[in-house]
């Protein structure tokens, strides 16, 4: 498997690996400007052609930063998305919770899916990032981990106001797609049977552990023509730094025994066929035809040689036979 994708996407994705720029946005820890600078500049050298942001990430920088970045290289030559569901505004005295992000921008995120709030947060990415042409723009975060109680009264809104805001401007040609990016494959489902989306990204519902986007949202897709994106291929860390490991997380808390127990049945079987756990993790996603891309987020340039290498890691069909054959993927 290389980094090249299949054929042409209906969306115009460059690569099979998206460059996640949550990171760069001090995602958990402080990445000083040279880095966010050189990581991009590494992944754009190996052939990176997809950047993904969102307003969220570094309460703005994360957009800041990969725009200064692209506005050196051709526009013509990658896909960028970003978000919205948010925009920011100044804190004005009040407090501000930077929850998992180390040195944010000193702006306060403010929730609104209406149609207004929709372009405002697009004026304000546009700002950031330097240019206005947005290959796609996913509503983020509609989600009950996020709303909790309020969550329909959200969904009603950002099928009301977001959507209504981005299938104006795909209609008036200044965006190329529009899609929804959640965590919960019941709510990516429900978001395809009342709008018409080009894309959907899905963190952490199809991977190694968690394939429980296969038996709602993947069908439905591929029946639309619906390309999925996924990110959290590797769960948060489980699937990255290996069960064994110290501290190690599933979906960023600490994973349950029954997850504990599959991943270190899945490292057994990678070690069995002499194939890093991480390759597999990362290459599963793509033997569903509906899967375009996979965003993985780095803040070193190191990483990026890293994920390549276990993308085009060889796997047999053995593997995966073995895989299926004990339950652990589907057949």
């Amino acid at each position: 498997m290389s980094l090249e994708p299949i054929g042409k996407s209906l969306i115009g994705f460059a690569s099979r690996l998206g460059f996640g720029a949550s990171g760069i946005g001090t995602l958990y820890r402080d990445v000083p400007e040279a880095q966010a600078q050189e990581v991009l500049h590494s992944a754009y050298d190996a052939g990176f052609r997809y950047f993904d942001t969102a307003p969220l990430y570094g309460h703005g920088l994360s957009e800041l930063r990969l725009g200064q970045f692209l506005r050196t290289v051709p526009r013509q030559s990658f896909t960028v998305s970003t978000k919205v569901g948010r925009y920011l505004v100044p804190p004005r005295g009040e407090d501000v919770d930077h929850g998992i992000w180390a040195s944010p921008l000193r702006l306060k995120p403010v929730f609104d899916y209406s149609y207004q709030g929709t372009m405002r947060s697009l004026e304000q990415s546009a700002n950031r990032l330097g240019f206005s042409e947005f290959d796609l723009v996913y509503i983020h975060d509609v989600d009950r981990y996020t709303h909790g109680d309020i969550f329909e009264r959200r969904f009603d809104e950002a099928v009301d106001g977001c959507y209504r805001a981005l299938d104006d401007l795909r209609r008036a040609g200044h965006i190329r797609a529009v899609g929804v990016g959640v965590n919960e494959s019941d709510i990516a489902t429900r978001f395809l049977q009342n709008a018409t989306l080009d894309a959907v990204m899905i963190a952490g519902r199809y991977t190694l552990l968690d394939q429980s986007a296969a038996d709602d949202l993947l069908p439905l897709a591929a029946s639309k023509g619906v390309e999925i994106v996924v990110a959290g291929v590797f769960n948060s860390g489980i699937l990255a730094s290996g069960p064994t490991s110290a501290n190690v997380t599933y979906d960023y808390k600490a994973p349950p025994a029954a997850v504990m127990e599959k991943a270190q049945r899945l490292a057994a079987l990678c070690e069995k066929h002499n194939i890093p756990l991480q390759a597999a993790a990362l290459q599963f996603p793509f033997r569903h035809s509906s899967v375009s891309v996979a965003v993985i987020g780095m803040s070193h340039k190191e990483r990026v040689d890293q994920n390549v290498r276990w993308l085009e890691w060889p796997i047999s069909t053995s593997f995966w036979d073995d895989a299926a054959q004990s339950n652990l993927i589907a057949a």
